[in-house]
């Protein structure tokens, strides 16, 4: 294929992607206003999932046509909709707001990248007193400060301060002078929930996995062991290979996706495996249950010490 028909295929995909943007993102600001106006719970999730697969198919779809910023700024978006989509928890205007703004990102991303202007909404003014903020500036500071200081570990390749520097690098990047405390906070107590939901998870399911484990090696093979048994342990690890991907803990991810393999070759060709290679993974298990927590340990002192530089509210 020559250059000049490359580029025009890829003008031709450009423009597809333009129309489809703009029909996601009429369907995510329809369902965002709905959205702030109090709807019945059921309704207020189902809300939220049309702003998260818009956002989702925006950033995919751009990730395709190689358009990084609209990628980078749709996939941002993520946390700020998973902020608003649980109707029992609090929600303030602040993450309205927080929302709308991200949107905006994402609107000044895609008429870069295409050269369509995209005009974004108004950002809803705030009803409630003016949040705390700290100067993104001086927020990088404080991080860098602590990365200097080597108290990030770097077990399980996990490094929060890291994270939050990149995420705050892309703020001055992208102009953002001020960082709002509440959301800095917001997002340590959702990284902790979520980590310690992942832990709490991987110990209530190791009992099932160590029982099907020695089920297989003490029968011999897989024909001696009931179906559902094993299509329920293959189950369980999927949802553990799931859980290990939400919370970023990548060793346990490959752990379990290498585990949830090995259980489908099983189930499906009810193939002899040995006594030894049944022992293995055992070990392994117990092992990764203690990387794990350790893993979590590591978050924790992460969060300590983001928390102990910030400054405090006045």
């Amino acid at each position: 294929m020559s250059v000049e028909t490359e580029d025009a295929f890829q003008k031709e995909l450009v423009e597809l992607f333009v129309q489809e943007a703009q029909e996601w993102l009429q369907q995510i600001h329809v369902a965002l206003d709905e959205l702030q106006q109090s709807p019945p719970s059921e309704r207020h999730r189902a809300l939220a999932q049309t702003i998260k697969v818009g956002v989702t198919n925006l950033g995919g779809s751009a990730a395709t046509l190689k358009l990084s910023d609209v990628e980078r700024a749709s996939f941002s978006a993520l946390p700020f909709v998973e902020a608003v989509q649980d109707p029992s928890a609090r929600i303030s205007t602040d993450d309205f707001i927080a929302l709308c703004k991200q949107l905006g990102h994402i609107h000044g991303a895609l008429t870069r990248a295409t050269g369509v202007t995209f005009e974004a909404e108004d950002v809803p003014a705030s009803s409630e007193d003016p949040p705390t903020m700290i100067p993104t500036k001086e927020f990088l500071t404080l991080l860098r400060g602590l990365k200097d200081e080597g108290i990030t570990s770097n077990a399980f390749h996990r490094n929060l301060v890291q994270t939050m520097l990149a995420q705050a690098e892309g703020l001055m990047e992208r102009g953002v002078e001020q960082c709002n405390m509440s959301s800095i906070h917001e997002f340590l107590e959702r990284s902790a929930e979520g980590e310690q939901g992942f832990l709490d998870v991987v110990q209530q399911e190791l009992p099932h996995l160590t029982a099907i484990i020695h089920t297989l090696k003490t029968s011999g093979d897989a024909l001696s062991t009931p179906s559902s048994d094993l299509q329920n342990a293959v189950e369980r690890v999927a949802q553990l290979w799931s859980a290990a991907q939400q919370v970023n803990a990548s060793h346990a991810m490959l752990f379990f996706m290498g585990l949830h393999s090995f259980l489908t070759i099983v189930t499906q060709h009810r193939v002899v495996v040995g006594a030894t290679r049944y022992d293995a993974i055992q070990s392994r298990l117990d092992q990764n249950l203690v990387g794990i927590e350790k893993w979590a340990d590591n978050g924790r002192m992460e969060r300590m010490a983001i928390q102990r530089v910030l400054p405090c509210a006045p």
